[in-house]
């Protein structure tokens, strides 16, 4: 049976190594995860797996490889194998390593990034009752719940934008971002709900502080978000669209909508008609996604814009609904008329300057 001896290299820079981690490092065949590490320039001759993330499909491809390459290694003697921060914490390939019974794994505790948060945050995790989330997998580890959360591991717009759509209520908390932490540009600052997926640029070493996240139900526009983003990462078809390769099938999606409408019987639709319906929806919505993410990928807009532009323009385009006043007599639909042409020419007004 191979041994393999996994130790962390602390949250930062090389002051924070465990001197157990360095003195291992030297005394046995080493291999580090990833050289995105600010400590990793020290271990310069250190072979390491990044060529496994250029190289896989996907990122469960990735740690498998690891893995066997690591089982491989360790059957003449036992190897190190070095990871940021603590091996026990967001490591994914430590975990698989100690459910694998080709090999014997031991750890060594290292300094988290959490434990630098929980400084820079003056918080007791415990007595706060915080909850500790994957971004990745924000939705359903927080679905249903509420409190305080920290979000590790939020290093894409993707990720964030996934946060963003999962939680749905009228008053969104204030996040704290955490950047970095323990290196000479480290940064802390706080960012609104709605701009959560564009005031800055995240990176590996990018976690959110939500100091309540309110009570609701997790969104399935955020699960359909999130697979939009796998298929611009992984699939070459949808990687290769763009805005103006698109055109054709949204005309195409829209007059499918047009058609399946068209086939329902307008007064006992069939539950066929009506899931033909509901598929050529989505679809189309497919389509708005799929932008969506081609403008969160250039930085120009995100779906959440969207959203908010047509819910606005819905809110401003109804005043006789949403300012009216209780006691107001209704509106005719002449009235209704003649006030969404004066409004719409207002906006063009204003809109052409």
């Amino acid at each position: 049976m191979g041994a393999v001896i996994v130790a962390g290299l602390g949250p930062a820079d090389v002051d924070l190594i465990p001197p157990r981690t360095s003195a291992l490092a030297a005394a046995h065949p080493t291999f580090l995860r990833t050289r995105r590490h600010p400590a990793a320039g020290l271990l310069a001759a250190v072979p390491s797996f990044d060529d496994v993330y250029d190289s896989a499909a996907t990122i469960d491809d990735v740690y498998a490889e690891i893995v066997e390459r690591l089982v491989a290694a360790s059957i003449d003697e036992s190897v190190v194998y070095l990871v940021p921060g603590s091996p026990l914490v967001a490591e994914r390939t430590v975990e698989i390593l100690r459910a694998d019974p080709r090999v014997d794994v031991t750890v060594e505790p290292a300094m988290s990034f959490l434990d630098l948060a929980w400084v820079r945050l003056r918080i007791d995790p415990l007595a706060a009752g915080v909850s500790l989330v994957d971004g990745h997998r924000f939705e359903s580890e927080v679905a249903g719940s509420e409190g305080p959360v920290l979000v590790g591991q939020c290093d894409d717009r993707f990720v964030l934008s996934d946060i963003k759509l999962a939680v749905d209520v009228d008053e969104p908390p204030v996040v704290t971002v955490l950047q970095r932490l323990g290196l000479p540009d480290e940064a802390i600052f706080d960012v609104g709900w709605a701009e959560l997926d564009r005031a800055f640029e995240p990176d590996h070493l990018t976690s959110l502080w939500i100091p309540w996240l309110p009570p609701g139900p997790g969104s399935a526009l955020a699960r359909l978000h999130r697979v939009v983003g796998r298929l611009r990462a992984e699939c070459p078809w949808d990687r290769d669209q763009s805005h103006h390769s698109l055109v054709p099938y949204a005309l195409e999606e829209a007059q499918e909508v047009a058609d399946a409408i068209a086939d329902l019987d307008p007064l006992d639709p069939t539950r066929a008609q009506i899931s033909d319906v509901v598929r050529e929806l989505g679809d189309l919505l497919f389509q708005v996604m799929l932008h969506s993410a081609i403008g969160e990928e250039s930085g120009d807009f995100a779906f959440a814009d969207v959203a908010a532009a047509i819910t606005e323009k819905m809110i401003r385009r109804h005043p006789h609904v949403f300012e009216r006043a209780e006691g107001d007599p209704p509106v005719s639909m002449e009235a209704l008329s003649r006030q969404w042409r004066e409004i719409k020419q207002q906006e063009r007004a204003e809109r052409d300057g």
